[in-house]
């Protein structure tokens, strides 16, 4: 469980997540979510989190397409996790329960940077030292274990890195990573050209689920007590979007190629803020990031100003009322992030240091000008608006419209 002293210092929003395999054979399963806003160390710095977060991408996947596979040598800046998906993970049979971060911009599983790692009859020290080096930095030892997801979905022999040392955390025990299996090349210290079968892998090789397919529902949310959220294994939830779930296939350029990354390209009404170019969708991030051009084109069509306390954009109650849709031109789709989907929640000003009643844009700068092969990162505040699947079966993630689209909430 969190800790009480956690439970003191930060906001879960309670989800209600569904791993739905394809098959008849593999019934419904139910696993609680919780999305967390950390302000243990006092108000969070969305803008600083994000952007190490994007360096730390942008640092992981160049040292692949280089072959530098030792990431630990990297000069990044570790911060703890703002806000983040938490899912309750069962390991080892009896299973402890981990708190885990769900994080589609890793694919390594890791536990041990708060409750310990408990050894049962299923657990199996494969000798192998361990490490992972984005903005949750990690090394241990390699375990093969039982790993159970809610109510009976169970991989066997699911390699798990056990933390000797952590940064990063705060009151969470780790990761569960459903990105790309190349994500983990290079973690193994004595191997570091094998990859490790990820979670959603092993549930396709185990027999559990028909394809690589991971559906990601995540609604807007502005209280405590919402029921918001579902993760599908192995299909989607057509009950979960409206209209047709289109996709595009997975973007060649590196290093965004090296994630769930796309091609796309940003307009706001007429005005081209972004050409298209790659970036990445990713779980782990909060805002909406754009390389500095696209930025600063956004600055000005929108006329919002930058606000000192927090990093974010601010906008005065006549520019929200002016603002126009933000689309999101994905292979023959424009998807509109409305006025009221450019906003942080008001609700929630306060936990990012801002002021009651003001309203916070949660579009922000990449820290880097496009051209780079990675010049925009889709967050939660992308996902909370369309629904999000992740298919390495036919290598493409797709969207679709949902009922919370043009929510006003915010």
């Amino acid at each position: 469980m969190f800790r009480a002293a956690s439970l003191l210092t930060t906001l879960l929003l309670a989800l209600s997540i569904a791993a739905t395999p394809v098959e008849v054979r593999s019934p419904q399963v139910t696993l609680p979510f919780a999305k967390r806003v950390n302000t243990s160390g006092g108000a969070i710095n969305l803008v600083q989190h994000d952007q190490a977060r994007a360096t730390a991408i942008k640092e992981r996947g160049a040292a692949i397409q280089s072959g530098k596979l030792d990431r630990r040598t990297a000069s990044i800046p570790v911060t703890n996790e703002a806000v983040s998906y938490i899912a309750a993970v069962g390991v080892g049979s009896p299973a402890t329960t981990y708190y885990l971060i769900v994080d589609t911009g890793s694919s390594n599983t890791w536990v041990g940077a708060d409750t310990p790692y408990y050894q049962t009859s299923t657990s199996v020290n494969t000798g192998e030292a361990v490490k992972q080096g984005t903005d949750y930095r990690c090394a241990g030892e390699e375990w093969l274990d039982t790993v159970t997801l809610g109510n009976g979905l169970t991989i066997t022999q699911q390699s798990i890195g056990v933390a000797s040392t952590s940064t990063g955390f705060s009151g969470v025990d780790g990761i569960v990573g459903i990105g790309p299996e190349d994500l983990t090349e290079g973690t193994l210290t004595n191997e570091p050209y094998t990859e490790i079968p990820t979670v959603t892998q092993n549930l396709y090789a185990q027999g559990t689920i028909a394809e690589e397919v991971v559906g990601v529902f995540f609604a807007p949310t502005t209280s405590t007590d919402d029921e918001n959220g579902e993760l599908t294994f192995g299909g989607v939830d057509a009950t979960k979007y409206t209209g047709a779930l289109t996709y595009t296939p997975l973007t060649t350029t590196a290093p965004a190629s090296y994630y769930w990354g796309i091609n796309e390209s940003v307009t706001y009404g007429t005005t081209t803020i972004l050409s298209e170019t790659a970036g990445i969708v990713d779980t782990g991030t909060t805002l909406i990031l754009l390389s500095t051009n696209g930025y600063n084109a956004y600055v000005r069509a929108t006329g919002a100003t930058y606000d000192d306390t927090t990093g974010l954009l601010k906008f005065t109650t006549t520019q929200y009322d002016s603002l126009k849709n933000l689309d999101f031109n994905i292979g023959s789709v424009a998807y509109a992030l409305t006025p009221n989907g450019q906003i942080w929640p008001r609700s929630l000003n306060t936990y990012i240091g801002g002021t009651s009643g003001s309203i916070y844009g949660i579009v922000n700068s990449l820290g880097t000008p496009s051209g780079e092969g990675l010049d925009f990162i889709n967050g939660q505040s992308f996902i909370e608006r369309f629904y999000s699947v992740f298919d390495t079966t036919n290598s493409q993630v797709g969207f679709a419209t949902t009922s919370y689209t043009d929510a006003t909430t915010n």
